[in-house]
């Protein structure tokens, strides 16, 4: 149930009810790390659907166990590229209805002098642009992460990229329309703006720490992967 979004030609909205209800839990700060966790691999799996309806297929004929049966295989292959560390946390979403899908990585940290964004480790199959790519955040705050992510597929020879985010800010959506106008993202929610720290509002927090249980105090840190798209 992909709706597209009035004011952002990159943007489609996943309304279905369960992703809309599942997401609403993730939110509530009440919510303790294994529940997150949970949800988040919840609404990554309903979101799988509407981002591959589109992919390719090619009829086989395959025996079962009482005779012969006409079905459909994937064309080509599909590659999930989760953002290091918080889009680690959707990958078990996607591999539930895309098991043979490859995962690479792509980790990227703020150079504490330039600002600028460095990555620390790409690691991409060598075919990667021969199929579908799913770039995958929870959070696209300011754009700056996901836009250097996907700078590093472009240049591995990638034409087939989409996002898939939980939650996005219209500043990081309007900054991956600027520099890459032909990558679509599907996110669960366009929420208000980034507040003057960076901070995704109303956001879900720090997905990060969340997913993997490393939030010290949960109120001061609560928005924290909201920005991680600064570095």
């Amino acid at each position: 149930m992909l709706r597209a979004h009035s004011d952002h030609d990159n943007l489609r909205l996943d309304d279905h009810p369960l992703v809309q209800v599942l997401l609403t839990a993730a939110r509530d700060e009440g919510t303790k790390p294994p529940e997150f966790q949970r949800l988040v691999i919840a609404i990554t799996s309903l979101m799988a659907s509407a981002a591959t309806e589109h992919l390719a297929t090619r009829p086989v004929t395959i025996t079962t166990p009482v005779g012969q049966a006409h079905g459909q295989r994937l064309e080509r292959v599909v590659t999930l590229v989760p953002v290091v560390r918080a889009g680690m946390g959707m990958v078990d979403g996607l591999r539930k209805v895309l098991p043979a899908a490859r995962i690479g990585h792509i980790g990227i940290v703020r150079n504490k002098e330039t600002l600028a964004p460095e990555p620390y480790l790409i690691k991409l199959p060598p075919d990667i642009a021969e199929g579908r790519v799913l770039l995958l955040d929870p959070m696209l705050a300011t754009g700056g992460s996901a836009s250097f992510a996907a700078g590093i597929l472009e240049d591995a020879g990638c034409t087939d990229v989409l996002m898939i985010c939980l939650v996005a800010a219209p500043e990081g959506v309007q900054r991956m329309q600027h520099d890459h106008p032909d990558l679509l993202i599907h996110a669960a929610a366009l929420d208000e703006c980034l507040d003057k720290r960076g901070y995704i509002t109303p956001g879900l927090g720090d997905a990060g720490d969340r997913i993997y249980g490393t939030i010290q105090d949960p109120r001061p840190s609560l928005h924290g992967s909201d920005r991680q798209d600064t570095r």
